[in-house]
């Protein structure tokens, strides 16, 4: 889209060159054809250092966008972006996408759906009940279990192995609010990928960006009912057991261990092998590798378990 019309479509002023806009993407990660914004001030050095092509924010740091970037000044812009998102949203199949492709020793089960623009590769199953959509792409020697739903663009890598019931590439959980309490849908416009070797229980659910990729790195093993949010990078070779849930745009480096019912906030950072014990809240960042942590408030586990022994004792006393 022209700049000047999305300008006009969120009714906003707008002066100077125009610009085709590609898509929306972070302050950090976008392109000079791309539109990036600014909601919040902690990002402000952030947008000292964009490259965007454009960027929506408010009048108190319009002062601070680069030359090089074409400032759109709104009044609200959590809402406004979240308006502009819906405008590069794509619609949720291509009927007008090439016929599917299926790769050679393939077997993809007749009760099972494959969008246009679809591919599967070599020797891969698509069971019963399953849903690939457009421009879905199905590694080769991959399982697909009956009634797995792998929305557009989602990509799945080879040797993996998905399910009964779950879902890659749904919508993110992400709103604007209004002054009135209203939630405003802040249009999930990115993808999933599942590198390779990866395996996901039945019932999981891994929510697409809202810009970019949310990943699921190779050898990564998820048990049943776990969630990942939008944006999240699940490093390789960790383990998840079941009912986990990860906030949007988390990372975990590889070869982490997460037990049972451990949730983490969004927005958190945590180091290459560590490990988390059952039932663990995870609200922090983690920057030291190799550590046991356990609980909520979440401690180290050696803590937590002198803590436990003392509060059975106070509890016999």
């Amino acid at each position: 889209m022209r700049l000047a019309a999305i300008a006009e479509r969120l009714g906003l002023g707008f002066e100077g060159a125009d610009l085709d806009v590609t898509g929306m993407n972070t302050l950090t990660e976008a392109s000079p054809s791309e539109l990036s914004f600014l909601s919040d001030r902690k990002h402000l050095n952030d947008l000292k250092t964009t490259r965007a092509g454009a960027v929506l924010v408010g009048g108190e740091f319009a002062a601070e966008v680069p030359e090089s970037t074409r400032a759109l000044v709104c009044g609200n812009v959590p809402l406004t972006m979240a308006a502009a998102t819906a405008l590069f949203a794509p619609p949720p199949m291509d009927a007008d996408a090439p016929a599917p492709v299926t790769g050679e020793g393939s077997f993809v089960d007749p009760r099972a759906h494959v969008e246009n623009g679809a591919v599967i590769g070599r020797n891969a199953t698509v069971m019963a009940g399953a849903y690939i959509g457009s421009h879905a792409v199905i590694g080769d020697d991959t399982v697909i279990f009956p009634n797995v739903t792998v929305y557009r663009d989602c990509k799945v890598g080879s040797r993996c192995r998905i399910h009964a019931g779950t879902t890659i590439g749904s919508d993110g959980f992400g709103y604007a609010h209004t002054a009135q309490g209203e939630h405003v849908k802040i249009w999930q416009n990115g993808n999933v990928v599942i590198e390779d070797d990866v395996e996901i229980g039945s019932n999981c659910s891994i929510d697409r960006a809202v810009f970019n990729t949310t990943f699921v790195r190779r050898g990564t093993k998820l048990d049943n009912h776990t969630h990942i949010g939008h944006n999240c990078d699940i490093g390789e070779h960790c383990i998840f057991v079941a009912q986990v849930g990860v906030g949007g745009s988390t990372t975990l480096g590889r070869n982490c261990v997460v037990s049972g019912q451990t949730a983490f906030t969004d927005h958190l950072d945590i180091a290459p092998f560590t490990t988390f014990t059952a039932r663990s809240g995870v609200t922090k960042s983690i920057q030291e590798s190799g550590k046991v942590w356990s609980g909520y408030p979440l401690m180290e586990h050696r803590l937590w378990v002198k803590l436990q022994a003392k509060l059975a004792k106070l509890v016999k006393s």
